[in-house]
């Protein structure tokens, strides 16, 4: 070993350690390296900060702002209501679905890119159903390696090991010659899954119900609002089209108070804030309040309009452009005394007073008529752009808490189409490989800018710096390794020790060295390397060189074991709350599982016999 090889891999020691111990943070455990790794003499500066220009990590980059696209599309929500709504409340039902989807669209396309494009969509699901993001993300994780596993062009190193061996005078693989191996495995991975959430319940579940915010569930029982909330369209003829809000006093004649006017603008809807000088058309789209003992019926008849479903949730609607807050009446406040009308919340703040609190109790009367008083805690509705104005020091009222709701808003619902029509499209320019994946993602975000399905500044913001901070941290390890010899020192080290074993102990050994060799250099590079030994040791044995390599394909997917012993699973360390013992404690296991189901399987579809050319077609 020389003494450029014994440096990194000191390094390579302390890496570990300290991503262990989770000290410091991982982001910053990878810029240490990479200012380290230069100081060695075996790589330049200009090496180690070479990940920043590398196409892997501007791919991911790129799919973070597609997946963005389809969050303010309400894609993602739609996507996620519906795998919640098969699930329903069970938490092994719901695993077992997401895994099963996420490893058949990965089957067809990058699975970094499906991991980075379902996030939003897990996290979605973990809200609605309560259950911690981290007993949800790893699976998601799993299930997105897993479906490399499937198909010839699920993942890079599956296509290494085929043009090797065409490299080689073998016949390749077939396309779906890798899906008698991943079925199995996803079955397995799904049990296992279920067994091992037990380990995966997130650190910040203590405190989960201190923090996190209320929703428009737990206020609308609060406030004794249940049935309140309605959604009504103007139809032609209808005696308000035409009409100022000023003009129409529904406050004071029917009891029914404009929260907000959503309003088709081209081939989108905007919402409006119910301003006294507004003038309704036909064809918008009214969301109400009425006081309790109003006729919503009656009302809607009388006035031409259609009363639109709202999906089950009162005040929720389904483009998520109507928000709630609470706000309390301080001490310096000039509306003391006040009625709300007298007020006018809604003309100074467009927003409606639903409810009102006085210390813990509702109040149940006449909203308009009663006095404000000192600590009063008012509950308001209106456009979430509305609300986000309040954020800013008031003296009059303070804003005390925003529904859960504002992380669901939908600023785009009527581009849906063109957030899917850009995904599909993407999607089929990686399967095909007309453009590269990195341009083919690149030009995604580009026609999701000019469809204005997302802005710069989301566009900026959905990005997870301190994901490809990281990812571009640990690709100067993958150089050092090979420029100081170290790959083809474990190389030598795995033929000389097991040279004459049996296939089946040949089998593990290739596995166990490939999973090993994925924790600190990308599966690609790890296939590249590990290909040609398999190779190898099949021509030692005398042997079809198709199990051995089938068996590095397939080790070089199951990078279960690390958080950065693939993108897809660093993707998830943030948002999931992992830690690096997180994915020793789930992956180890499991990836020994998948090892003994490997070395089983393999041989069963792809027999030891020399030159026996039974590739699947």
């Amino acid at each position: 070993m020389t003494a450029d090889l014994a440096a990194v891999l000191a390094l390579l020691a302390i890496t570990v350690a300290m991503f262990s111990l989770n000290r410091p943070r991982m982001d910053a455990v990878a810029l240490i390296m990479m200012t380290a790794l230069p100081l060695t003499g075996v790589i330049t500066m200009n090496e180690a900060l070479a990940g920043f220009s590398d196409p892997n990590v501007i791919l991911i980059a790129a799919l973070f702002v597609i997946g963005e696209g389809l969050v303010r599309t309400g894609v993602a929500q739609r996507l996620g209501d519906s795998l919640a709504k098969s699930a329903g409340r069970n938490e092994t039902r719901m695993i077992a679905l997401l895994m099963v989807i996420v490893a058949g669209v990965g089957a067809f396309m990058s699975s970094t890119g499906v991991v980075a494009i379902f996030i939003p969509v897990v996290l979605r699901i973990a809200q609605n159903s309560g259950v911690a993001p981290g007993r949800l993300l790893m699976p998601l994780s799993m299930a997105a390696l897993i479906s490399g596993m499937m198909t010839l062009v699920a993942t890079a190193p599956n296509l290494v090991v085929n043009s090797e061996l065409a490299r080689h005078g073998h016949e390749g693989f077939g396309f779906f010659a890798f899906t008698p191996f991943g079925l199995p495995i996803l079955i397995l991975a799904v049990g296992y899954m279920v067994f091992a959430r037990r380990w995966l319940v997130s650190r910040m579940d203590a405190n989960r119900k201190a923090t996190m915010l209320p929703r428009f569930a737990t206020w609308v029982s609060e406030y004794s609002l249940a049935g309140r909330g309605h959604r009504l369209a103007i139809t032609e003829g209808s005696p308000l089209a035409g009409k100022r809000i000023d003009e129409l006093r529904l406050r004071a004649t029917a009891g029914v108070d404009i929260i907000a006017i959503e309003r088709r603008k081209y081939f989108n809807r905007q919402t409006l804030k119910p301003s006294a000088d507004v003038q309704l058309e036909s064809g918008d789209i009214l969301f109400v309040a009425t006081a309790p003992a109003s006729d919503i019926a009656a009302f809607a008849h009388k006035n031409a309009l259609t009363i639109l479903p709202i999906e089950g949730r009162d005040f929720a609607d389904r483009s998520h452009a109507v928000g709630m807050a609470e706000l309390i009446v301080p001490a310096t406040s000039k509306l003391i005394g006040k009625t709300i009308v007298q007020a006018a919340i809604r003309t100074h703040y467009g927003l409606s007073v639903v409810g009102l609190k006085r210390g813990k109790k509702a109040f149940a009367g006449n909203l308009r008529d009663e006095p404000l008083k000192l600590g009063d805690t008012l509950l308001v509705a209106g456009p979430w752009h509305a609300i986000e104005l309040l954020r800013s020091p008031a003296d009059d009222l303070v804003i005390l808490k925003v529904a859960a709701e504002i992380d669901e808003q939908v600023p785009a619902a009527m581009r849906a189409p063109f957030s899917l029509g850009v995904l599909a499209l993407v999607v089929a320019a990686m399967m095909t490989g007309i453009v590269p994946n990195v341009q083919a993602a690149l030009m995604g975000c580009l026609l999701l800018g000019l469809f204005r399905c997302v802005d710069m500044n989301a566009a900026y913001r959905s990005i997870h710096w301190q994901t490809l901070v990281v990812i571009v941290g640990m690709l100067p390890f993958s150089l050092a390794l090979q420029k100081t010899g170290g790959i083809d020192l474990a190389s030598g080290l795995l033929i000389d020790a097991l040279g004459n074993a049996q296939p089946h102990v040949m089998l593990a050994a290739l596995f166990a060295a490939t999973a090993a060799l994925g924790l600190f250099i990308s599966n690609t590079a790890t296939a590249v390397l590990m290909a040609p030994v398999a190779l190898s040791v099949a021509a030692q044995l005398g042997a079809s060189p198709y199990p051995f390599v089938m068996t590095v394909a397939l080790a070089a997917s199951a990078a279960f074991m690390t958080p950065v012993s693939s993108p897809v699973n660093t993707l998830v360390v943030g948002p999931g709350n992992y830690t690096f013992l997180d994915f020793v404690r789930v992956g180890v296991p499991f990836t020994l599982a998948v090892m003994v189901t490997v070395v089983i399987l393999v041989p069963l579809v792809f027999p030891f016999q020399a030159e026996a050319l039974v590739a699947a077609q």
